[in-house]
């Protein structure tokens, strides 16, 4: 039933007081450590939330669910014309371990195969106003990109700097990755003020009445919002201090899917993702008024995902999103220092 071809996502193993049970390695945490875990007993609170889907079901009896399944078997039975945005982070053409199960690096054509495979289920899906976005790194790229364009649209490749990775003595070193943009038609949402970057001014130009040009002087500092590009250099991958980490090897920052979210659906609008992991896409869309659902194959992937979302109960923050906008990595301080001279108290859920 759960074929190890759709292990996926972005979450993380089973723990219990800092040490994995299940599938994955024994991890020691350190004091500091803010990795979200799940202990054994968590697994029996969140599974009977979760869902299935065995034939075609209207909207309203998975909204705002995790869906236990293998992606391949349930798009088929989830109702058409249903989702407004649709983000998917597949596996990329590489060897990895996905809490037990193993996707297998292939050849160019079979990864192609493959991707086609699912992809060429989610046009059905979507509103026609509808948007996609499709993860991958270099060697996966352009293969997203080929298989998108049979169905879809596309609009951009957006390349997003990791700000870490492995150094090469006989390559670049890679750390970067694509989200590929593409919609069902010319007729599409985008709500760019919504996705607006707060970058530090460099160089303060004036102008000839001695005015700030294109700049504001604020309690935070001197600031330029700017337009949002295709080249993203402001997120963190999530790392153990972070209070939205997790175990997976592939975990996407909450700012990342803010963004796309943000851009490419409306409030109430409805989320979806086929390779849920720990649920960070269903997170954020909950974050930000959205309703979502997501397809996970992992049971333990699925279960962490619900403890997430229980946990957006008591904090909506996204961590490099506040005042409506985006603001640079390490602007911690200038963003605490205005919503303290705001009247804010620093001691609240952090921003950055």
């Amino acid at each position: 039933m759960l074929s190890p071809e759709l292990a996926v996502g972005d979450g993380a193993g089973d723990t219990d007081n800092g040490l994995t049970t299940g599938k994955r390695f024994v991890n020691l945490r350190a004091p500091r450590n803010r990795t979200i875990v799940l202990a054994t007993e968590e697994m029996e609170k969140y599974r009977p939330r979760l869902r299935t889907v065995q034939a075609p079901v209207p909207l309203s009896d998975v909204i705002d669910s995790t869906i236990w399944q293998d992606a391949l078997c349930a798009l088929g039975f989830l109702p058409s014309c249903s989702f407004d945005l649709i983000f998917a982070d597949p596996p990329y053409n590489l060897t990895k371990d996905f809490n037990g199960a193993s996707f297998s690096r292939r050849t160019i054509e079979e990864y192609e195969g493959w991707l086609d495979a699912w992809i060429s289920k989610l046009p059905r899906l979507l509103k026609k106003n509808g948007s996609i976005y499709v993860c991958g790194d270099w060697r996966s790229s352009t293969c997203i990109q080929r298989v998108l364009l049979k169905y879809f649209r596309v609009r951009n490749r957006i390349t997003w700097e990791r700000e870490k990775g492995r150094g090469a003595k006989r390559n670049w070193k890679n750390n970067s990755e694509d989200i590929w943009f593409a919609t069902v038609s010319e007729d599409y949402l985008f709500n760019v003020d919504a996705v607006k970057l707060k970058r530090r001014v460099m160089a303060p130009y004036m102008d000839t009445d001695g005015q700030p040009k294109d700049w504001q002087d604020t309690d935070a500092g001197r600031y330029r919002v700017t337009h949002p590009s295709n080249l993203w250099t402001d997120l963190t991958v999530p790392f153990w201090s972070m209070p939205e980490n997790t175990d997976h090897p592939t975990q996407k920052p909450e700012k990342l899917l803010a963004k796309i979210i943000l851009a490419s659906s409306g409030p109430d609008g409805v989320v979806f993702d086929p390779f849920l992991g720990s649920g960070t896409t269903s997170v954020v869309a909950k974050k930000l008024g959205r309703h979502y659902i997501g397809v996970e194959i992992d049971l333990e992937y699925c279960c962490l995902a619900e403890k997430r979302l229980s946990m957006v109960n008591g904090d909506t923050t996204i961590q490099g999103y506040a005042d409506g906008v985006f603001w640079e990595r390490n602007s911690l301080s200038d963003q605490l220092n205005a919503r303290s001279r705001a009247g804010h108290r620093k001691d609240q859920p952090s921003l950055f």
